[in-house]
Parts: C-alpha cells; structure tokens; sequence
C-alpha cells in the first residue's frame, strides 16, 4: 500500500511537472489589494484671526485678477466663522455659499471639489450634512494639522472659486 501511494506520487509530480500552465497558475503572485487610504490630517487649533485675514487677502486679490467679486469666508476646524468678507459688487447670496464650502471643507477634512466631482459616481452626497457640491472650499493645513478652512464664492463657476481659495491656502502653509 505504501509503494502505491509513492507511485501515485510520483506520477502525479511527474505530469505537474510536464504541465507548465499548471506550475504558471501557481507561481502567478496574489492580485494585491488595492492600497488603503492614509488616514486624515488631525484636527488642531482654530487659525488665529491675523492668519485668516492674511488668506482671505490673498484670496481676494486672486478673485480681483478674474474679475468676479466674491465672498470669503474663512472657519475654524468645527465650523465656526473666524472671518467673512463680501466683495462690492458680489451676490448677496455669496456669504451663504462661501460659508458651505467653507463647512464643509472644514468638518470633513477635503476640499469641496471631491463632492462636486462624486456627484456623478455617488449623488447620495448630496445627503451629506453640512457640505457644498461646489468647488472653492479648500482645508486650511499649517504643522500638519487641519486649522480651518476657506470658502469662496462668486465666480461663474466653481474652477475659479477654487483658484482664488488656493491662493488663500497657499498664505496659510
């Protein structure tokens, strides 16, 4: 019996060994999982009002080289207004959507534009309390922490919001 299971054995290494789909199927490596997420920035202290007066001029001179008056409207990590402008000349209902992107920005610690760019794929976003589906909401990062975010809002459309409220972000690093 036990010769007959090494014979059994050994034909069967043999013809694995003479069948190389075989071996390929099983040399192939795994398909890898596809890379998770780095987690999100941590949340820190609110940005002082000098700091949020320094992206908002920033942001309002990029707003100016466009030629669409906004608003600009910069929060702290939880939401919070630290400081707000309407340009003359800008839509009343400027603050309110400035401020949205802003939020939303802020509370879940991503610009605006991701939802905007969801909607298609995911338009349960929309759901989402307290964001904006349109772009110009950008977090405010310094020292690796999430210390607000800016919101603007004016532009025809949302590419332009966005510029202006990079620029602001840029001030804030």
């Amino acid at each position: 019996m036990h010769r007959m299971l090494l014979l059994v054995g050994t034909i069967a290494g043999v013809a694995l060994a003479a069948c190389p789909e075989t071996m390929a199927q099983q040399t192939a490596p795994a398909p890898s999982a596809p890379a998770a997420p780095s987690p999100p920035l941590p949340y820190g202290m609110p940005i002082s009002l000098a700091l949020a007066k320094r992206a908002a001029a920033a942001a309002e001179a990029e707003t100016k080289k466009t030629g669409f008056p906004s608003a600009i409207v910069i929060v702290g990590p939880n939401g919070e207004t630290i400081y707000s402008e309407k340009m003359d000349g800008s839509n009343n209902s400027a603050v309110m959507a400035a401020e949205q992107k802003a939020k939303g920005a802020a509370l879940y610690r991503r610009p605006s534009k991701f939802f905007e760019d969801r909607l298609q794929q995911a338009p349960y976003v929309i759901q989402l309390a307290g964001i904006s589906v349109i772009g110009g909401g950008i977090p405010l990062v310094s020292a690796g922490h999430i210390v607000g975010a800016i919101g603007v809002s004016g532009a025809p459309n949302s590419t332009l919001d966005a510029q202006a409220a990079q620029a602001g972000v840029d001030t804030v690093k």
